[in-house]
């Protein structure tokens, strides 16, 4: 095994000159070494290491790199480097922007890793952005990802590791336009039916279908609702006040304050801990009350040498991970889209079928049994019959808009702006249809 190089700047005399020298290891791997001006243990070569060792903690890789060498993968490693460590929550842990970062430098990579970094201009970014299209992203999306690239580019540029121009040019190149682009275009989120969402909740885990409640009672993001903690809710007043440690505008400075009516209060009762600092929905004790409620229902007695066997064989058991104590957002999605799976069967003709033991097939032989026209129908049907927690919030939105006004569901929601508030609040078509009944 090679050794692990301190990447810590060394101080060090250098006896041919007799002058100091400074060596270091970059975040690239690459070892660098420097000689001081002024005898070793001046003031002058000491000033110098302390300048030196001030670029160093600023940038994580250093402007003594060499543009003209620097590869495009160099850049991106390094760019990843300084990501995973400024995009964190209050929490300490990596935010979604990683893992969009992670899906977009992998494309760049693959098609301009060994280009170098001076060479990647507005051709190459056309490139990649048309590799986007060809998987079929909207065209939102590949604005977004393409636009994270030129990110990656400036912050080069302001890590002295590439000139200007390499940016400069990169911003020439506009986005995508609607309606002018092979680019497929979204469908714009709306509110969710509430007999959608019944039909679905009665497939969910009681944790599961207290997140989907609060979310209804509230309109508060999926994020906010997973985060919710009894100690970060004051109870003092009539209505509830929950104050999201972490929340989507919180890095921009922005307070965010939830109001939990009676009807919300009453379900968070349901979830309460002797410990307030648990979270209220979570996946650990969702496992262990499905459990014990199978271990409450079971039939047979509890043998010891049945007990002790299935000890032995228990699936828990052999898990690489625990159940986490709170629920994030992809794993929020993923109990919903299974959900909404059972609640609303496929038809049988592209429903998977089962084997001769007896057995259904598994997702990958199912999805290599169905021909194109066939997976075609199945999105269609799943993007018919599908919804995501977000569409709660639209769905909160648009009633309190329709009940209260444009200004009640602003606030309620935490927009700043009433533009905003407009995007997740459907206009109410029947007021239109009347007043236009009456002086149309």
């Amino acid at each position: 095994m090679a050794r692990h190089r301190n990447s810590a700047p060394s101080y060090v005399l250098h006896q041919q000159s007799g002058r100091g020298r400074l060596g270091w290891t970059d975040s690239l791997g690459i070892r660098h070494q420097k000689l001081l001006p002024g005898p070793f243990g001046s003031t002058e070569s000491l000033a110098a290491k302390a300048r030196l060792e001030l670029e160093l903690a600023t940038s994580p890789v250093p402007a003594q790199v060499d543009p003209k060498t620097l590869t495009v993968a160099e850049v991106l490693i390094a760019y990843l480097d300084f990501a995973e460590q400024h995009y964190r929550d209050p929490q300490g842990q990596p935010t979604d922007e990683v893992r969009h970062l992670k899906a977009t430098i992998r494309y760049v990579r693959e098609l301009y890793g060994d280009a170098l970094a001076t060479e990647f201009g507005p051709l190459a970014l056309k490139a990649v952005r048309q590799k986007f299209v060809e998987q079929e992203w909207c065209r939102k999306t590949v604005n977004a990802r393409v636009e994270r690239i030129r990110r990656i580019f400036k912050w080069a540029v302001a890590e002295e590791l590439i000139p200007p121009s390499v940016y400069q040019a990169l911003a020439a190149v506009s986005g995508l336009q609607r309606g002018r682009t092979p680019a497929r275009e979204s469908e714009p989120v709306g509110p969710v039916d509430d007999a959608v969402v019944d039909a679905t909740i009665a497939h969910l885990n009681r944790h599961v279908r207290g997140l989907v409640e609060f979310q209804r009672l509230t309109g508060c993001r999926p994020g906010e609702a997973c985060r919710l903690r009894r100690c970060d809710i004051d109870m003092s007043g009539s209505v509830w006040l929950y104050k999201p440690a972490s929340h989507k505008t919180a890095w921009k400075g922005k307070s965010r304050t939830v109001a939990i009516g009676p009807k919300a209060q009453e379900l968070l009762r349901e979830f309460f801990t002797p410990e307030i600092e648990d979270f209220l929905f979570s996946p650990r004790r969702a496992v262990e009350e499905q459990i014990a409620a199978r271990t409450a229902n079971r039939n047979t007695p509890r043998y010891p040498s049945h007990m002790k066997r299935n000890e032995m064989k228990r699936v828990g058991a052999k898990r690489k991970r625990a159940p986490a104590e709170r629920y994030n957002r992809l794993g929020y999605l993923r109990a919903i889209t299974r959900a909404c799976d059972q609640a609303f069967e496929l038809p049988p003709v592209l429903a998977p079928r089962r084997n001769d033991d007896g057995k259904t097939e598994s997702r990958r032989e199912w999805w290599a049994r169905l021909d194109e026209e066939q997976k075609g129908k199945v999105k269609q049907w799943r993007a018919e019959h599908h919804w995501h927690p977000n569409q709660l919030r639209h769905s909160y939105a648009t009633k309190v808009r329709k009940a209260h006004g444009l200004e009640a569901a602003q606030v309620l929601l935490g927009h700043s702006r009433a533009d905003v508030t407009q995007v997740y609040a459907e206009r109410n078509e029947e007021l239109a249809v009347s007043v236009a009944a009456k002086i149309g």
